[in-house]
């Protein structure tokens, strides 16, 4: 894919994963558990390593982060936010060299589970305690749960876009 087409493709997965992200934080959770949430935004992350990039869909990572803070965020819930995206960002990198689209639902899962563990990294420094790492195994449990429906979400979507035009590869040009 061109350069250009992949810039285009990057500030379009940038504004989707903001706008999900902006949206799913006005929806309430229904679970006993603080912390817990779909993270459909993660799905656009996955989408942009697999189509455009390790270093494009860090972009569109950042740019979620920094402007979900700015329009539905604190300070705190940056740190939140970056520790989380971050740490699976790395993580979901690492491994999509070594995993086909049909893996998507696995990597996200991967990636799910230690943006919860990033978030309680932040959350134990601003508590001063460990004590908060009592909930990594309802975490997990729900991560697992999440990271399969965004990694669902995103196989498909990889998939579909594949198939497009616009992304389409040379040699089948």
């Amino acid at each position: 894919m061109g350069r250009y087409r992949n810039l285009v493709a990057a500030a379009i997965f940038a504004a989707a994963a903001l706008t999900i992200f902006v949206v799913e934080a006005q929806i309430p959770v229904p679970a006993a558990i603080p912390g817990i949430k779909l993270g459909l935004a993660n799905a656009i992350t996955l989408i942009a390593i697999r189509l455009c990039g390790r270093r494009l869909a860090f972009a569109v990572l950042l740019v979620r982060i920094v402007l979900g803070a700015v329009f539905c965020g604190t300070p705190v819930s940056f740190l939140y936010s970056a520790a989380g995206g971050i740490l699976c960002y790395i993580v979901t990198a690492l491994l999509t060299g070594i995993m086909t689209d049909r893996q998507i639902p696995f990597l996200s899962v991967a990636g799910a589970i230690t943006h919860n563990a990033g978030q309680l990294a932040v959350a134990a420094v601003a508590a001063g305690t460990a004590k908060v790492f009592a909930y990594l195994p309802l975490l997990t449990a729900a991560a697992v749960i999440t990271g399969l429906f965004t990694g669902f979400a995103a196989m498909f979507s990889v998939t579909g876009l594949k198939k497009s035009r616009f992304f389409e590869s040379k040699e089948r040009k």
